[in-house]
């Protein structure tokens, strides 16, 4: 009797937890930067929490500028003052990891594999979050190791012997030398001067040339692809308002369903935050669309633009370290 009680009562916790989802509101413990109150209903809801609301916000707005590690990051935000909620301890890099990776501050969530549309107050925007995800995922794709200070060529070169990325080093306070990281094992690689590696740059980039068929080809070629481009994304907005007002039409017809008795206003309001996510989806990649049909052309010349004067450049910033 009391293994049934138990388990009755378990199943009816996860019962509610999963309503409580289904109608937007996180189910559970907030985590860090949300506070858990009491809503207007009784109901248990998560509200940002004025002390580290603040700094869960500044976390993503420093992660994602791409100029901080995980560590870096953690560290930033235990000097802010982000510390567990229970024990008070520092929190560590993998909580941190953690937090950057959950949607909820964005205003989504996900529960028993289903994502919902919150309630709650986002801290970030979908677009922070976004590019939150995009300096994470390019962090674990690349193998590279960080070096201490910003030298030109690292990260950009690999061993010609083992793969392993040529980090820099500064010699007798001025000199800079290039040798393997040696990540994968002991290389024998030998060092080699940041001038010798200049030259060479210097000289593959000298064999970029165009002479004026090639370019009137390009340019040519660049206004047809940009013609190409823009077709495509004019297609892709126009499919896009078209959903939107499709979702509008459903917004409509089941207000009136809900107003008629058809429906009960669990079910209305279910549909209606998945419908109003989806729209405001569609107004962000109509957005992305726009802008990519208005940089396309101007990155293209700018591009070209460089190529052309690119031995100049780099030359003249050899100059000017």
């Amino acid at each position: 009797m009391a293994k049934n009680y138990i388990d009755n009562l378990s199943e009816e916790a996860r019962k509610g937890m999963q309503e409580k989802a289904e109608q937007g509101i996180w189910p559970t413990v907030a985590p860090l930067g949300y506070r858990n109150v009491a809503g207007l209903d009784g109901k248990k809801i998560i509200e940002p929490d004025p002390e580290t609301a603040p700094i869960i916000v500044r976390l993503f707005e420093w992660y994602a500028s791409g100029s901080l590690s995980l560590r870096e990051a953690a560290k930033k935000v235990r000097a802010a003052g982000l510390v567990r909620r229970k024990s008070g301890a520092p929190v560590p890099t993998s909580t941190v990891h953690s937090i950057l990776r959950n949607r909820l501050y964005a205003g989504e969530f996900e529960w028993t594999g289903r994502r919902y549309v919150g309630k709650h107050q986002p801290l970030v925007s979908p677009e922070l979050w976004e590019q939150t995800q995009a300096v994470l995922d390019g962090r674990h794709a690349k193998k590279h190791r960080r070096a201490k200070h910003d030298f030109a060529f690292s990260g950009l070169i690999a061993c010609g012997h083992c793969g392993c990325s040529l980090v820099g080093e500064i010699k007798k306070e001025r000199y800079v030398y290039y040798h393997c990281t040696g990540y994968k094992g002991r290389c024998e690689e030998p060092y080699v001067r940041e001038e010798v590696l200049e030259r060479h740059f210097c000289e593959m980039l000298g064999r970029l040339r165009f002479d004026s068929e090639v370019l009137d080809w390009v340019r040519e070629a660049l206004h047809a692809s940009h013609a190409d481009e823009k077709r495509e994304h004019e297609t892709a907005i126009a499919a896009l308002h078209a959903q939107q007002k499709r979702l509008q039409n459903r917004l409509e017809a089941i207000y009136i369903d809900k107003l008629d008795g058809r429906i009960d206003a669990d079910l209305y309001d279910r549909m209606s935050t998945d419908w109003r996510a989806e729209q405001a989806r569609c107004v962000r990649e109509i957005e992305r669309h726009q802008a990519a049909n208005r940089s396309y052309m101007e990155e293209g010349v700018q591009l070209l633009e460089l190529a052309l004067s690119v031995v100049r450049v780099f030359e003249t910033t050899r100059q000017l370290k």
